[in-house]
């Protein structure tokens, strides 16, 4: 009996153990505690967590990377009681306690000045959105050393973030990846102050292009190259020879520590063209350059990176019409030009086009023979003369002396037209200055040189009056051909002008008295034609004699003896 009652004693007391164990292990609402996963089915995982009963969380809650369920029997992870169900159950969160757990890893890390790893989900305004376990906001300050152009080619990437602040209440977590690039670039910079050599070379990252050059990242220092020292040759913007991201060799031309400015040259890595140009490009030479550039005196064309030649306007043709240089060449076309004359201290190179084509002035003098007659258009009329075109690179000069033997021409476009096709005589050419000199006068003789017997002196002309000045009457004896009464021939009456006593048009009568077909001149007179033999003979006489004196005896002598020898 005494047996029976202690084992029922046992019994009970084992039950109330066990009771006791059960209330032990049972979960309160709130806390986060440990499951394991004893079974699936279709939409939810059965997780014991040491409850009077298994409870359920959707399957939804274990799906990776938002579609694969990723979750078997056996695994153990923290659950988040939400509430006890009426049925006994419980309502588990596993995201919650993921939640819980991230903000306690947030508040350590933050406090330890750590790390945490993130994606980048998506875009949002002012920055990107980064699922650190939870939400948090990554500003655009804080995502690189430098602003980021693609922010799309980062969403679904992973990196390591600092936490610069966090609020639990309200949800809110602000991170920075730029922190730690700071970090990490200041101990580089440490480094390479203690290694960077001015005269080194090193690889470095493009980083930015600007006008006046790159920056590049050296790996802990940026230096400047600036758009002199990026080419030897002529560069318009550093954008045609470089991207941002490209990675690119430099020298490091100056290294200040204190300032930490760094000094950069990517031509220095070549030789300096100019420096064998002379071997390279001897004068007389031919060769091939790119035009570069096109100015109102010339082009500049390239024969190499860093070497460039002028090539004067003056140097592009034989033609001496002027013409812009940018009717003649374009930037980018590749010409032939000859060495004229190189200057390596001062880095010059003048070419020429001209000197490969021949020189038209070569033939010119065996072409056109002087004394030839030639046909062309007039190109051009000034005060001076006619310039007619012979052939490319050759005008001749037609000058207003040589337009007329007679006519009196004030300017040549009273008489001609420019485009008029006219013909004309070469009278000389000068190939050193290159001129060539033509007349149209030389057509026809010149009515001068009959002048002396058509007007002998003495003999008595009739003609019209062309002019009346203070110092004589101009008279028209043929078409062409005037002479002069001088007014000391007028009248034995002393006259101090004809103007007003004569009129243009009028026919007048004279006496001819003198003629010159060189100085192309015949003088007249009026008072002549009432002179007696004698008082003509006297006349005469006087302006036979250059000097000496003569006396009416010695004169009268003179023509006693004449009288006689006709006799």
């Amino acid at each position: 009996m005494g047996n029976m009652e202690t084992e029922n004693t046992e019994q009970e007391m084992s039950f109330a153990e066990l009771f006791n164990a059960e209330e032990l292990v049972v979960v309160s609402v709130g806390d986060v505690v440990e499951g394991t996963v004893v079974d699936l089915n279709e939409n939810c995982a059965i997780v014991d967590c040491g409850d009077k009963s298994e409870s359920e969380i959707m399957l939804n809650e274990f799906k990776h990377d938002g579609e694969q369920v990723d979750v078997k029997i056996g695994d153990v992870f923290d659950v988040y009681v939400e509430r006890r169900e009426g049925e006994g159950g419980l309502r588990l969160s596993r995201e919650k306690a993921i939640g819980i757990k991230v903000w306690e890893d947030i508040a350590t890390i933050q406090e330890e000045d750590g790390t945490i790893l993130g994606r980048i989900d998506n875009r949002v305004k002012g920055g990107l959105s980064v699922d650190i376990g939870v939400p948090a906001f990554l500003p655009y300050s804080q995502i690189d050393l430098r602003p980021v152009k693609d922010l799309d080619a980062l969403i679904g990437e992973s990196f390591d973030f600092k936490i610069l602040k966090y609020n639990k209440k309200r949800n809110n977590v602000v991170i920075s990846r730029r922190a730690i690039l700071e970090e990490a670039r200041k101990k580089l910079r440490e480094e390479m102050r203690s290694t960077l050599t001015e005269g080194s070379v090193v690889r470095g990252s493009i980083t930015n292009i600007t006008d006046y050059g790159i920056f590049v990242d050296l790996g802990g220092l940026d230096g400047l190259c600036h758009i002199t020292d990026l080419s030897w040759g002529r560069v318009s913007h550093p954008s045609k020879l470089f991207k941002v991201g490209e990675d690119v060799d430099v020298k490091i031309l100056k290294f200040d520590k204190d300032t930490d400015k760094v000094s950069l040259g990517v031509k220095q890595l070549k030789q300096d063209p100019w420096s064998t140009v002379n071997e390279r490009y001897p004068v007389g030479s031919k060769t091939v350059g790119k035009v570069v550039s096109i100015t109102d005196y010339g082009v500049f064309a390239e024969l190499e990176e860093g070497v460039e030649g002028l090539i004067h306007v003056s140097e592009m043709s034989w033609s001496k019409k002027t013409r812009h240089p940018s009717k003649i060449v374009a930037v980018g076309d590749e010409v032939e030009v000859a060495i004229l004359n190189i200057d390596a201290d001062a880095k010059r190179i003048s070419l020429g086009m001209k000197q490969l084509q021949p020189n038209p002035w070569d033939l010119v003098a065996e072409n056109y023979p002087v004394g030839a007659i030639i046909e062309g258009k007039i190109k051009n009329i000034t005060d001076f003369g006619i310039f007619i075109g012979i052939e490319e690179g050759i005008d001749g000069l037609i000058h207003v002396s040589d337009l007329s033997w007679t006519e009196r021409i004030k300017h040549p476009s009273e008489k001609y037209t420019k485009g008029d096709t006219i013909q004309a005589v070469v009278l000389k050419i000068d190939r050193e200055n290159e001129r060539f000199s033509l007349g149209i006068k030389q057509l026809e003789p010149d009515p001068w040189q009959s002048t002396i017997e058509q007007y002998p002196v003495g003999s008595t002309v009739e003609g019209k009056i062309t002019n009346v000045t203070d110092f004589g009457i101009f008279v028209e004896v043929q078409e062409g051909i005037e002479g002069l009464v001088h007014v000391s021939e007028i009248s034995r009456e002393k006259i101090d002008t004809p103007v007003g006593m004569y009129n243009v048009g009028d026919t007048l009568e004279t006496k001819v008295i003198n003629v010159s077909a060189k100085d192309r001149k015949i003088g007249l007179s009026i008072k002549a034609l009432t002179d007696s033999p004698a008082e003509g003979s006297l006349r005469d006489y006087k302006k036979e004699q250059k000097s000496g004196p003569s006396t009416l005896g010695d004169l009268f002598q003179s023509k006693l003896e004449e009288d006689k020898d006709e006799e």
